[in-house]
C-alpha cells in the first residue's frame, strides 16, 4: 500500500485515463473492535464499484473485465491489519493502486476519466510529512516522516555509505579523535554528496528537514552543504545505523515544538489579516474565496468535517451526512482548491480556530 504522496506522484494520478477510472473510498480503523467491520465494508464497496461498471453502458465488456480484475488485485494487496483511518483504491484499464491514509474518508465510488485525488491531497497536507537525515562519518540515512512514525527511505541513493579504504569511525571515536574525522577531506566530500542527493529529492518532494547526528557531524554537513544548512538540528548520534523507532523517539519532541511554533505563527497571521480586512472565516465564506482563487493561507482544524449541499447559489446549505445529494468532504474540496491556486495550507489542533468557526483564510486581495 502507498503512503507517501509527492507532487510528481500527484501529477501522475491526476492525468486523464481511458474511461472508466474508478475511485473506491472507504473509512478504516486502526484498532479493535471497530476494525472488525473493515473487511466486510471493503468487500461491499468494491462490489458496488463492480455493479456500477456492469450497469454503465459506456464501458465495453473487455474494459469492464480488465478494470474488475484490477479491483480484485488491489483488494488482494490491502493489508487490513495495518490500515490507518482511510483507504483509497484506484483502478483503470491496465493499472491499480492502493493508498492508506491517516485521515478518514467518506465511503464512495466514483467512475470518471480521472481519479478522485482530493482526499489524498487533504490527508497529505494534514500529515505534514517531513524528512529526517541521520548523519555520521560512515553512513547517511534518509527517513520518511509522518504523523506517528518514520520509515527508512531508499530513494535518491540513500542510505549512503562512506566506503573509503581503511575507514573506521568507531576506532577513531574510541581514541578520542572523532571530531578530526569531520575535518578529513574525504569525509567532507561524502557529506557534500549526501547534501546534494537530498537537494535533488527536495526539488521533487519539498518538506521540512530534520538533521540528526553528533554535534561534530551536524557542524560539518552544515559547513559543506546547502539545503542542510536550513534543517532543524537534532543533536543525537547513532541514528544513521538506528531503528525507525529510535529515530522517531529522537525527533518527536522537536517536531512537536516546531508544530507549536507554526500554530502560533498561523494565529498571528490570521489576527493580522483580520485587522487588514483580508480575512475569511467559516466554511461558506472560505469556500467562496477559494473558488475565486483569493486564499493565500488556509488554516483548518485537524478534525473539521461538515457535510453541505450546494444549491447552485452563493451559499452552501448544511446537510446531513449520508444524504444522497450531500457533499461529504467540502473541507477536503476547499483544501485541494486552495492548493491548486498556490495557497499555503496549515492544519491546526482542534479548538485553535474556535472564533473563526474552525476554518479561516488570509486573502490575497
Amino acid at each position: 500500500m502507498e503512503h507517501a504522496l509527492s507532487p510528481a506522484t500527484l501529477a501522475e494520478l491526476r492525468r486523464p485515463r481511458p474511461y472508466p477510472a474508478v475511485s473506491v473510498l472507504t473509512p478504516t480503523h486502526r484498532r479493535e473492535p471497530y476494525n472488525t467491520q473493515d473487511p466486510v465494508r471493503l468487500r461491499n464497496v468494491v462490489a458496488e464499484a463492480k455493479k456500477q461498471l456492469e450497469a454503465d453502458p459506456a464501458v465495453p465488456r473487455e474494459r469492464r473485465i480488465d478494470v474488475s480484475r484490477h479491483l480484485d488485485k488491489a483488494m488482494a494487496e490491502v493489508d487490513l491489519a495495518h490500515t490507518e483511518e482511510g483507504l483509497v483504491i484506484f483502478a483503470a484499464p491496465g493499472e491499480h493502486q492502493v493508498w492508506s491514509l491517516a485521515r478518514t474518508v467518506p465511503e464512495r465510488v466514483v467512475l470518471s476519466d480521472t481519479f478522485l485525488t482530493r482526499n489524498l491531497v487533504s490527508a497529505h497536507a494534514a500529515e505534514r510529512p517531513f524528512w529526517v537525515l541521520s548523519v555520521s562519518a560512515d553512513r547517511v540515512t534518509l527517513w520518511n516522516g509522518g504523523p506517528d512514525r518514520v520509515t527508512e527511505d531508499h530513494t535518491g541513493g540513500f542510505p549512503m555509505t562512506n566506503d573509503r579504504e581503511n575507514f573506521d569511525a568507531e576506532r577513531q571515536e574510541q581514541i578520542g579523535d572523532f571530531p578530526s574525522t569531520y575535518r578529513d577531506e574525504d569525509t567532507r566530500h561524502f557529506l557534500r554528496d549526501a547534501d546534494t542527493a537530498l537537494s535533488r529529492i527536495l526539488r521533487n518532494d519539498p518538506r521540512p528537514v530534520y538533521l540528526t547526528g553528533e554535534a561534530a557531524a551536524l557542524s560539518a554537513i552544515a559547513e559543506v552543504g546547502t539545503v542542510t544548512r536550513d534543517a532543524v538540528q537534532v543533536p543525537h548520534g547513532g541514528l544513521s545505523h538506528g531503528t525507525p523507532e529510535a529515530v522517531w523517539q529522537a525527533v518527536r519532541p522537536v517536531i512537536a515544538a516546531e508544530a507549536r511554533k507554526r500554530t502560533d505563527a498561523v494565529a498571528r497571521e490570521l489576527e493580522s489579516a483580520r485587522g487588514r480586512k483580508s480575512f475569511a472565516a467559516g466554511v461558506d465564506e472560505v469556500w467562496k474565496s477559494a473558488q475565486e482563487g483569493r486564499v493565500r493561507l488556509l488554516a483548518v482544524e485537524e478534525n473539521y468535517r461538515v457535510p453541505v449541499r450546494d444549491n447552485n447559489g452563493d451559499h452552501l446549505v448544511p446537510a446531513v451526512s449520508g444524504d444522497l445529494d450531500a457533499r461529504e468532504d467540502i473541507v477536503d474540496e476547499i483544501v485541494e482548491q486552495c492548493l491548486e491556486t498556490g495557497a499555503e495550507v496549515r492544519f491546526v489542533p482542534d479548538g485553535v480556530l474556535r472564533d473563526a468557526r474552525r476554518i479561516a483564510g488570509v486573502l490575497r486581495y
